[in-house]
């Protein structure tokens, strides 16, 4: 049992953020869904560590179906940025979240993040998490 089994109540099971991912052009395309917290940061940052792994990494993160995301959530999508440009690659954040939005404002990272409001196209075929 990892450290997270133990602190997360029983109640809460471990829950998978990323709907699909794929690969167009290089682009690595990633589809998030439903809340980024506590509960799912690790796994998540887990998952970013090894899309980031590579030089020069070029990562979309679609964040339009996440209906939630706590400062933890924020920490992972901080990370990946960092592992991003230290490798000197590229990360895009997709929201049409106006809270979103303000959350990156009041925290001090609008303009941190290359955040936009719709993928950029080509689109991959979609493969499951």
């Amino acid at each position: 049992m990892s450290e997270n089994d133990a602190a997360r109540p029983p109640d809460h099971p471990a829950r998978e953020v990323v709907v699909a991912h794929g690969v167009a052009d290089g682009t690595t395309f990633v589809s998030l869904q439903g809340e980024i917290d506590v509960l799912t940061a690790s796994a998540l940052d887990e998952r970013l560590d090894a899309l980031t792994a590579g030089s020069r990494p070029d990562l979309v993160l679609d964040l339009r179906l996440v209906t939630f995301i706590d400062c933890t959530g924020i920490g992972v999508l901080c990370r990946a940025r960092n592992r991003t440009l230290a490798r000197r690659g590229r990360l895009r954040l997709v929201t049409e979240s106006a809270v979103f939005r303000r959350v990156l404002r009041a925290t001090g990272l609008w303009g941190v993040f290359e955040v936009h409001t719709r993928l950029p196209l080509p689109l991959p075929e979609a493969s499951g998490s």
